[in-house]
């Protein structure tokens, strides 16, 4: 119970200050006796309530992407979640099983990568993409799906997408990245504890919402202090260690 409690603080101050938490979460919960398909919908709730609480002290720095208002941007994120939460339940947990060190590798080569990527573009083009209002959405809902199924690293392709569609800067971006990540799990977590068995082991879950709700306050009151390049070591390495570990176990 103690790890899953400073999991879970590490889990919610990481999502408040830069994404990553599912790396954390979810391995600890799977530590912990969990079912991976179980565990993956158990640190989804439980990050719910830390992700909320950042969101709140974000409120006040959210903007719209481009063009598509908040609003639009937040039923995207809630549709898409409940969808991906859908897939998780509904698919074999075999297939889970099997596919989450290869979504951990693909989240953790876009948490390496992903900056570069959108640097070398914007170079080539000269410009960022210019992308409407439904394009956006369009994207917002795909990622959303991705988010409700697994969720690592969701946050960091939604800035990405932004950042290179409607040219927004990832940092500026950051509340309104915490905002959406929280409307996908709270439509997640919205199925998960009516149609998984979440709630069979509930013990776990509240300790790592505890925790969460912790660690996304003062994550998100810290994140304006800490070294951005900090940051993202952080993130990262926490990432590739899990990876690689989910790639040992087998």
């Amino acid at each position: 119970m103690l790890l899953v409690l400073l999991a879970g603080f590490a889990a919610g101050a990481l999502n408040a200050v830069g994404g990553g938490g599912t790396f954390v979460a979810l391995p600890a919960l799977v530590a912990a006796g969990l079912p991976p398909v179980t565990a993956n919908a158990a640190s989804t709730v439980a990050l719910v309530p830390g992700s909320l609480a950042s969101a709140w002290v974000y409120r006040p720095d959210v903007r719209p992407v481009g063009s598509t208002s908040t609003w639009a941007l937040t039923a995207a994120s809630m549709g898409g979640g409940l969808i991906g939460a859908i897939l998780l339940l509904a698919l074999p947990s075999a297939s889970f099983d099997a596919a989450v060190p290869w979504l951990l590798a693909f989240a953790t080569a876009v948490l390496a990568f992903g900056r570069r990527a959108l640097s070398a573009m914007s170079t080539a083009l000269g410009r960022p993409i210019g992308m409407g209002s439904r394009a956006v959405l369009a994207w917002q809902f795909v990622l959303s799906v991705y988010g409700g199924y697994f969720g690592g690293a969701v946050g960091i392709l939604m800035l990405a997408v932004w950042t290179i569609g409607v040219g927004l800067d990832p940092a500026a971006s950051n509340p309104t990245r915490v905002t959406q990540v929280a409307a996908v799990y709270v439509a997640a977590t919205t199925l998960f504890l009516f149609a998984s068995d979440v709630l069979l082991a509930p013990l776990l879950p509240a300790g790592m919402l505890v925790g969460a709700l912790a660690g996304g306050v003062a994550g998100a009151f810290v994140a304006r202090r800490m070294p951005a390049r900090l940051l993202r070591a952080i993130v990262l390495g926490t990432a590739a260690t899990m990876t690689v570990l989910y790639f040992l176990r087998g």
